[in-house]
């Protein structure tokens, strides 16, 4: 029968060799990144690129949008607004648009780096230092006396 503290060990033991690998730090940084990334762009959408668009719209904010199916009675507490937010849609249209833009920049300057380096020809080994030389001729030397 095995020990259930040593079974728990070895579970722990793998999880933590399993996040060691340097794979899973480097997924773990591009999702911090992303999220960041992320913040960013909702930002850039929101404050930058939308209101010029409402401006030349006669000054409609899209953020603001929306089909209503059932409006929201002032004469009780609760929310009863039900809507369709297209403007909201919209406006996650346009940052999808721009993450997308930019991974397809990323991706292209990336096939360009492989392409370029496809295309280098090998560079060839630099000289030895001069221990390794040495130590190359006596292994030579002594092969060559070998019967």
């Amino acid at each position: 029968m095995s020990d259930p503290l040593n079974v728990r060990l070895g579970i722990f033991g793998e999880f933590r060799e399993f996040i060691a690998r340097g794979n899973v730090i480097d997924l773990a940084v591009g999702v911090i990144v992303g999220a960041a990334f992320n913040d960013i762009v909702k930002s850039l959408v929101d404050n930058v690129v939308m209101p010029p668009i409402g401006l030349l719209l006669s000054g409609i904010d899209f953020a603001h949008l929306q089909w209503v199916l059932r409006p929201d009675d002032p004469a009780t507490k609760a929310n009863e607004l039900v809507a369709i937010q297209y403007g909201l849609f919209i406006n996650t249209l346009i940052k999808f648009l721009i993450v997308a833009w930019v991974v397809f920049l990323l991706v292209k300057g990336v096939n360009a780096i492989r392409r370029r380096d496809a295309a280098t020809p090998p560079s060839e080994k630099p000289a030895p230092p001069p221990q390794e030389a040495l130590l190359m001729e006596i292994r030579d030397v002594l092969k060559a006396r070998q019967p």
